[in-house]
């Protein structure tokens, strides 16, 4: 005889029932694949997707980091449900940043570091970016200077100041992530962080803040005092 279906072991019906609150990642995974395969749940096959992360970022973490071929390396998982899952990430990244720049203050580097902590720490690259800010310290303007650099030797002052005065920023703060996790600045980022603030001292276009952001973690030169001479 048959074994008949548990509602509870059914994400979907679980979902409506107690709320999203009551599913482990895997069940609301299974939501957004929707079937599985002969041999395998749906739940299942959201277990073994959830397995491909790395330490640190392992679990559903691990979603902003696999690419379209290793998401359909497991079975039950093709083109259309790699990249329903790949979108998956990128939303919650894009939710993260709307909510982070409902309380956005460019003079708490907490703050700046929290609005582009989810878009740069899964990064695997180096990439720096340039916020730019009005006189009333609004973000105006936000982009990437460099992208795969492994030193920061390399971003030259010129195209940071070319951008904010095509775009008429009063202020500017640079970012940019460690691969490693680790956001200690090295001498590169000091020393390009003191070119910075020299020249933007000359154009009036004040820097306000370098962020090196890590994983979950960040550095803060003008919150270390490493800007103070230029406020």
């Amino acid at each position: 005889m048959k074994n008949k279906t548990n509602i509870f072991d059914m994400p979907y019906e679980k979902f409506v029932l107690n709320g999203p609150g009551t599913l482990t990642d895997s069940e609301l995974l299974a939501i957004i694949l929707r079937t599985g395969t002969k041999e395998a749940s749906a739940v299942e096959v959201a277990r073994e997707v959830l397995s491909l992360g790395e330490y640190p970022r392992d679990g559903i973490l691990g979603l902003y980091d696999l690419s379209l071929e290793k998401l359909k390396s497991v079975r039950g998982i093709g083109q259309v449900k790699a990249v329903k899952l790949k979108a998956l990430a990128e939303l919650s990244m894009r939710m993260h940043k709307a909510c982070a720049r409902e309380v956005f203050c460019a003079d708490k580097p907490s703050s700046v570091a929290d609005y582009f902590m989810e878009e740069l720490r899964h990064l695997e690259k180096e990439t720096v970016i340039l916020a730019g800010l009005n006189s009333k310290s609004n973000l105006i303007f936000q982009t990437r200077l460099s992208e795969g650099s492994v030193n920061m030797s390399l971003i030259s002052p010129r195209n940071v100041f070319i951008e904010a005065l095509e775009r008429r920023a009063v202020n500017i703060i640079l970012l940019h992530n460690h691969p490693s996790g680790d956001p200690t600045p090295s001498s590169a980022d000091r020393n390009l962080t003191e070119r910075i603030a020299d020249i933007g001292e000359l154009l009036e276009i004040r820097l306000l803040d370098h962020i090196v952001i890590g994983d979950n973690k960040y550095y803060s030169f003008r919150e270390n005092g490493d800007l103070c001479r230029f406020s």
